[in-house]
């Protein structure tokens, strides 16, 4: 039980030195993306291999002359394709395994851990450069890391290396050095913005929850990553859910709230029981609950799962849910900051803006402000996905390019396909282009474009894809998570999915596009929340920039890409075809016909565009117009 700061001090040395004591660390992965590439069982045969390992033991023993050996569950290390991924650590010296199996645990542990040989073949390669460590890897040495700075490098379910890497040493400093009105101010000169999409800067929010009458105050942290596509949120739970709290506290602690909630979705079963473990091993340490350190100050953590719906992650949505009600948004005013959570006044931020906290009450608004932009100061995280050489999970400074992000980190477009768009902000965002690869990315430069950075999901696209099937896509997903409180929502978008469908069926008419422009400026001017009027973001942006793609949808009643399967037309070459009647003999519909060892025909009145002639035919004599 620690009872005060210097029973904290205390554990922090013990920590550091258990810390320095290991001979290797074994750092496994365990964020869910190489979970499910089978990283545990990696992890229990590392274990399973040390324990029977002679002169070697998993126990820290000051004196004892045995090799002191861990094996460590890690958050997630950032290259999430290549996993499962496994660290060897030996003092400063880190080697960075990708792709490991269960075959390759008895090598590695008989070379790395007890040798100081390394297994290049599972080294991470490319372009004839072979990358020893993670900071070798362009992926990763490119980045600036605050929120992520220690996933991938303690267990993240361990306390003790958690405040061996100096967590709990800004609240520490807070409750002992700071009264709550100097730890508001510190995060609102710091410039912290709201990183869950809004952008809303956290100071000011602090600022209006702390000066309110009532004396019973709520802290809540907004969980509920629901973009298609986006893992950052995610990350950090898992990976470092003890940053997390802390910075939930520092908030309690600025605002004299008593209580705090979570809100995690319930599709991070993950995340989940990594808070629950780290919320029960701070309160059985006294680091939660009543009196803590001996300053008076309370503070209890709650955890509730939410179900799926995406408008959740607007704030009185996700307030009503916790409540117990359906989770739809209010009218405001009055704003959560009056009357959030049980009518009390509420804090209420995402994962990353609260994981940002610590770091900024240890090093100060200055430090803080000297890394990314004037109006966007710190990092941001963002999931990288799509049509890129390498995904994973990224955090670099604000106003950093797309260019940089797509070419410089993400290593550019895989099998070198020519860029055509990213889709930043999730399904509530937009669609930038070439032409916008060297915008800064920050709350207010993006806006200026159509987009909004929102969480930070980031979805590239190459030449291949369609921006109409897009546009059709994300309305798809907006219009099924509306909860139907408001008319513009619940009507509006469903009429601009129809005329999508329409467009992408090759049924689409010119006027179809004044009819989708003029839909989405309404829905976005009255919808009631945040999600209604972000809606039509994905829509109006790629009308914007890829005007022609839509006209050549409705007036050539062709797709380019040949991703709108009612647009595509098959053929065959009749100076190809050898006439082997496999792909008449294939065809669902009989579609095709002709002689044996004669070119064949497809009828398309026929054809169901299933694409079974061009799956089947061994001499590339289908051809796709």
């Amino acid at each position: 039980m620690i009872q005060n700061k210097e029973q904290l001090q205390q554990l922090h040395e013990e920590a550091v030195k258990e810390l320095n004591s290991y001979d290797c660390r074994i750092l496994v992965c365990s964020g869910t993306g190489c979970i499910a590439t089978g990283s545990n069982k990696i992890y229990e045969k590392f274990l399973e291999i040390t324990k029977d390992a002679p002169g070697v033991t998993l126990e820290f023993a000051p004196h004892d002359e045995k090799e002191h050996l861990g094996v460590k569950k890690t958050g997630c290390q950032g290259v999430c394709e290549l996993g499962p991924l496994v660290r060897i650590q030996k003092g400063q010296d880190v080697v960075q395994y990708v792709k490991v199996q269960l075959d390759d645990c008895a090598e590695i542990f008989e070379k790395s851990v007890l040798g100081n040989e390394v297994v290049e073949r599972l080294l991470y390669q490319k372009g004839g450069k072979v990358c020893k460590g993670p900071d070798d890897i362009p992926f990763i040495a490119k980045q600036t890391r605050i929120v992520l700075k220690n996933c991938g490098k303690f267990d993240a379910e361990s306390l003790r290396e958690y405040i061996a890497s100096g967590g709990f040493a800004a609240l520490q400093k807070a409750m002992f050095e700071m009264t709550p009105d100097q730890v508001i101010e510190e995060v609102d000169q710091s410039g912290l913005r709201g990183r869950g999409g809004g952008g809303f800067p956290a100071g000011k929010k602090w600022i209006q929850v702390a000066r309110q009458a009532d004396p019973v105050h709520y802290v809540v942290c907004n969980g509920d990553e629901g973009d298609p596509g986006a893992f950052m949120d995610g990350s950090v739970m898992e990976g470092d859910p003890y940053r997390l709290i802390e910075g939930m506290m520092l908030a309690a602690y600025a605002v004299r709230a008593e209580n705090g909630y979570i809100y995690v979705r319930a599709e991070y079963p993950n995340s989940v029981a990594r808070l629950k473990h780290a919320i029960a091993v701070l309160e059985e340490n006294g680091l939660l609950g009543e009196n803590i350190l001996g300053t008076g100050f309370n503070f209890h953590m709650h955890i509730n799962k939410g179900a799926g719906a995406f408008v959740c992650g607007e704030g009185s949505a996700l307030t009503a849910s916790i409540e117990g009600s359906r989770g739809m948004p209010r009218v405001k005013p009055p704003r959560t900051v009056e009357q959030g959570l049980w009518a009390k006044p509420t804090v209420l931020n995402n994962v990353e803006t609260y994981a940002n906290v610590p770091e900024i009450v240890l090093k100060g608004h200055e430090w803080y402000r000297s890394i990314g932009t004037e109006g966007s100061p710190g990092t941001k995280t963002f999931s990288l996905t799509g049509s890129i050489e390498n995904t994973g999970l990224i955090e670099v400074p604000m106003g950093t390019t797309l260019r940089e992000i797509i070419f410089d980190i993400g290593g550019g477009l895989k099998s070198g396909a020519a860029f055509k768009a990213v889709q930043i902000g999730g399904p509530s965002g937009g669609c930038l282009t070439e032409k916008h690869l060297d915008v800064p990315l920050d709350f207010d430069s993006v806006k200026k474009y159509g987009a909004i950075v929102g969480s930070g999901g980031l979805v590239v696209m190459d030449e291949n894809a369609c921006m109409v099937e897009v546009a059709r896509f994300f309305m798809g997903f907006t219009q099924r998570e509306s909860c139907g409180k408001c008319g513009p929502c619940r009507i509006g978008t469903k009429r601009m999915l129809e005329l999508l469908e329409k467009i992408v069926d090759g049924k689409g008419e010119m006027e179809d596009l004044e009819k989708l422009e003029d839909l989405g400026h309404f829905v976005k001017d009255r919808s009631l929340c945040g999600l209604g009027k972000s809606a039509p973001l994905p829509v109006l942006s790629t009308i914007q920039n890829f005007r022609d793609e839509y006209i050549e949808h409705i007036v050539d009643k062709k797709c380019a890409a040949h991703v709108c399967k009612s647009m595509r037309v098959y053929e065959i070459d009749p100076d190809k075809c050898k006439g082997c009647t496999k792909c008449a003999r294939n065809c669902p519909v009989n579609a095709i016909t002709g002689e044996r060892k004669a070119p064949h025909v497809i009828d398309n009145s026929k054809c169901i565009k299933c694409g079974t002639c061009l799956e089947n035919c061994a001499f590339d004599a289908v051809i796709l117009k």
